[in-house]
């Protein structure tokens, strides 16, 4: 079975939540960007990544925008489930912008990254790296992968929301002015492309379910398959 759940920024707690006892050996867990794990290439940060790496199910990510880019671009890029992943330790993987996996059935998209709101007051290879938003090259070789499908794809998982999305909650929940970028648009598009299932992202660090289909993932762990969330 695949599991969803959002940004878990390096807190190793997260994953002694009581409802992932609930995971069988070769499962699939994926994370909605910001794994926060591969920050600072410390032998604590190393440790802590080969424990992660001999969970009995799969530890899966796509990136955010707080990822230590330099780092994640040196871990061999490899094959798994269909489509190009970082292997980073054991079991644990960075699914790579705009690939599509087959995992127990599902036919599952993936493009992470995004632009941070606080892009004005980070330094870059510091506090920020440009490599957080997609290129146009990213992008384009994302839609030929899509397009290959006839846009049967089954889940979507990406850190930021389509532009819809993304306003509807914002104008909802009266929030201040959300940055809204090319890459929200991009996602509108495929939005409208794809027969899609379910599309999960986490960049809005709230759960909530904006639709049957749109659903963003904070510390909620749902059932990519029944889009119904474990207790």
């Amino acid at each position: 079975m695949v599991y969803v759940t959002g940004d878990t920024h390096g807190d190793f707690k997260r994953f002694s939540d009581p409802r992932l006892r609930q995971l069988k050996k070769g499962d699939t867990l994926i994370i909605c960007g910001d794994f926060g794990f591969i920050w600072d290439g410390s032998r604590e940060e190393d440790r802590i990544l080969k424990k992660l790496g001999k969970k009995k199910y799969n530890i899966c990510f796509v990136d955010g925008t707080h990822e230590n880019f330099d780092l994640l671009s040196k871990y061999p890029v490899t094959s798994w489930k269909g489509g190009k992943v970082h292997n980073i330790s054991g079991n644990v993987y960075h699914l790579m912008r705009g690939q599509v996996f087959t995992v127990d059935k599902l036919h599952i998209f993936t493009l992470g990254g995004g632009e941070s709101p606080d892009l004005d007051i980070r330094l870059e290879h510091n506090t920020w790296s440009k490599a957080e938003i997609p290129t146009k090259e990213e992008l384009l070789d994302a839609a030929k992968r899509v397009d290959m499908t006839d846009g049967n794809i089954d889940i979507i998982i990406t850190h930021e929301p389509p532009l819809k999305i993304k306003g509807f909650l914002q104008l909802k929940e009266n929030k201040e002015a959300v940055r809204v970028t090319g890459l929200n648009t991009f996602f509108e598009e495929l939005a409208a492309f794809c027969k899609f299932q379910r599309w999960f992202f986490g960049s809005l660090h709230e759960d909530k379910f904006v639709s049957s289909s749109h659903i963003a993932v904070f510390t909620s762990i749902i059932n990519a398959h029944t889009g119904k969330p474990i207790y």
